[in-house]
């Protein structure tokens, strides 16, 4: 029996997903900037275009700051558990693809709720046929809008921050 058959595969599998989480420090400081640079972004793009209120501005900038914060660690996960042991090519597009991903994913769903929060009062009775419907158009319909106008918000700025992170990112992994 050779050294990997005697252990089984879910500890394997255990072991390297323990070995790709991120240190708690990593986690919290990462998030806090990620947050901040994807906040940044967003509210140079509303500033730049004179967009509504003081106040809608702040609410949008809280949603892609919480949106890349949450989105941070669980992006530097994947991207170590799909580059772990590979070349340094394959770590920068591992964290250019899961922090693009994630942070997309994580804001898109903020933006989810959002919509169902805001659209709640005029839906169905909870749980029947016509409340799954409005809850799957309202979820389509706000991930439909946030791909053709929130995304936009991402550029210049959080391009750029994307590919400085996955830069240092591959740099770490080598």
């Amino acid at each position: 029996m050779t050294p990997l058959q005697a252990v089984p595969l879910r500890l394997r599998v255990g072991n390297r997903l323990r070995d790709t989480l991120p240190s708690a420090g990593a986690a919290v400081i990462g998030a806090l900037l990620w947050g901040m640079e994807m906040g940044a972004s967003a509210l140079r793009n509303l500033r730049l275009h004179d967009w509504e209120t003081s106040d809608r501005i702040r609410f949008v900038v809280l949603l892609y700051f919480i949106g890349g914060a949450l989105a941070f660690p669980v992006g530097l996960t994947l991207a170590r558990l799909v580059s772990r042991g590979r070349h340094w090519e394959t770590a920068l597009a591992a964290a250019f693809v899961c922090l693009l991903a994630t942070t997309l994913g994580f804001t898109g769903g903020l933006f989810v709720l959002q919509y169902r929060s805001y659209y709640a009062e005029w839906h169905a009775p909870a749980f029947t046929l016509t409340w799954a419907f409005e809850l799957v158009f309202t979820a389509l319909t706000a991930l439909y809008q946030f791909v053709v106008l929130g995304v936009r918000l991402y550029f210049p700025l959080g391009f750029l921050a994307l590919a400085g992170a996955s830069i240092w990112f591959a740099r770490q992994q080598r």
